[in-house]
C-alpha cells in the first residue's frame, strides 16, 4: 500500500489527518521514545494491570548515566576526595607520629573500595539501560475485548471505548483512528522514536511507519573499570554497536505489532522503520527505509517474548532487510500488503 500522504489536515493534540490515494488515516507523534530507552536517553520499565490503566513506572537515563561516565560526576568525586584528604590530614597531624603511617595506609583503602562500589554501581546502571534497549518487546498494552465493551461487561476506563465498540466490531476504520486518537497505544513507544504514521483502507490491516534516531539513542561507548576503580569509556566494536542498534530496531517493531494486536481486531501489521542513512554517492543522510515486516497476529500470538531474539524473530516473518555486522542497515524495499 505504500504510506505516501499528500494532504494532511490538523485534528488538534499533535493529531493529523492525512489524505492519499490509498485512503485516509491519521499520524502522531512527537521527537522523543515503553520498557524503554528514548531520544532524551531514558530507560523506562513499566508494569500493568491489563484494563485497569494502573501502571507502575521506573525511569533511569542513560544519557546521565553516560554523562556521568564520561565526567560530569568527576569533579565532584575530585572535591570530595579533596576535602576528604584534607580532613584526614589535619587529624594526622594532630596524631602522634608512630600512628601516622598505620592511619594513611587504611584511609586510602576506604576511599578506594568506595570508588570501586560506587563505579560498580553506574556500570550496573548503564548495563540495565542497553538491556532496556533490547526489551521493548517484552511488555505490551492490555488487550481489549471489544465484545466485551460492546456489551458492557467492563468497567473504570474501558466504559469509555463503548461508542467505538459496535464500530470497531464491525470493521469501520474511521473507528480504527478514534480509537488510536483515545488510546494512544504508541505514546509510550515515542520514546524509541518519532514520527509515527498509521494508515489503512482495509479493515483487516494496518500498516505503521515510524523513524528510529539511532543515532541519539544507541551509545557509542560502554564503562570499563580499572583496577583503583576509576572508570575509562571505551567505544564499541563495529559488530557490538551495530547488533545493538538491530537489536533496538527488532524489538521496537515487534512492540508495535504487539500493541497493535492488544487493541485493534486486525488481523495483520505492516510495519515500516524508517532512518537516515548516509548515501555516499551525494555524501548526504537521506531518509529511508530499513526494515520492513509483515506480521500475522496468530503467529506473534506463539511467540514466547521473555526468550527470543528481537531480531532474529522478526527475521522469521516476511520482511526486507539487509544488515551488516561491521556497517549497520542498508535501505530496502517495502513490504507490500
Amino acid at each position: 500500500m505504500g504510506l505516501n500522504f499528500r494532504k494532511s489536515i490538523s485534528l488538534g493534540k499533535g493529531l493529523k489527518l492525512n489524505l492519499s490515494k490509498s485512503g485516509p488515516s491519521v499520524s502522531f507523534g512527537k521527537s522523543g521514545f515503553r520498557q524503554s530507552v528514548n531520544l532524551k536517553g531514558q530507560a523506562r520499565t513499566t508494569v500493568g494491570i491489563p484494563g485497569t490503566g494502573i501502571y507502575y513506572t521506573k525511569t533511569s537515563n542513560v544519557k546521565n548515566i553516560v554523562g556521568g561516565l564520561t565526567g560530569k560526576d568527576k569533579d565532584t568525586s575530585a572535591k570530595g576526595k579533596k576535602a576528604a584528604g584534607k580532613a584526614a590530614g589535619e587529624k594526622a597531624e594532630k596524631a602522634p607520629k608512630a600512628t601516622k603511617a598505620a592511619a594513611a595506609a587504611p584511609a586510602k583503602n576506604a576511599v578506594n573500595e568506595e570508588l570501586i562500589a560506587e563505579s560498580k554501581a553506574k556500570i550496573e546502571e548503564f548495563a540495565a539501560g542497553i538491556e532496556a534497549l533490547k526489551s521493548v518487546h517484552k511488555q505490551s498494552d492490555g488487550y481489549i475485548d471489544w465484545e466485551a465493551v460492546a456489551n458492557g461487561a467492563v468497567s473504570g476506563q474501558m466504559k469509555e471505548l463503548q461508542p467505538f465498540a459496535q464500530s470497531v466490531l464491525a470493521g469501520d476504520i474511521d473507528s480504527y483512528f478514534q480509537v488510536i486518537s483515545e488510546v494512544g497505544p504508541f505514546d509510550d513507544l515515542l520514546e524509541y522514536g518519532s514520527g509515527f504514521e498509521v494508515g489503512t483502507d482495509d479493515p483487516k490491516m494496518l500498516e505503521i511507519e515510524f523513524q528510529v534516531k539511532s543515532d541519539e539513542i544507541i551509545p557509542k561507548e560502554y564503562p570499563d573499570m580499572k583496577a583503583s576503580g576509576e572508570i575509562v569509556m571505551k567505544e564499541f566494536s563495529k559488530s557490538a554497536y551495530y547488533e545493538l542498534v538491530q537489536d533496538y530496531v527488532s524489538s521496537t517493531m515487534l512492540r508495535i505489532a504487539r500493541d497493535t494486536f492488544a487493541i485493534l481486531p486486525v488481523q495483520t501489521v505492516i510495519i515500516h522503520a524508517v532512518d537516515k542513512v548516509l548515501n555516499p554517492a551525494t555524501g548526504n543522510d537521506e531518509e529511508v527505509t530499513i526494515c520492513s515486516a509483515k506480521i500475522k497476529r496468530d503467529a506473534l500470538a506463539t511467540l514466547n517474548f521473555e526468550r527470543i531474539d528481537p531480531s532474529d524473530c522478526l527475521e522469521s516473518f516476511e520482511s526486507n532487510v539487509k544488515f551488516r555486522k561491521t556497517s549497520g542497515y542498508a535501505p530496502v524495499d517495502r513490504v507490500l500488503a
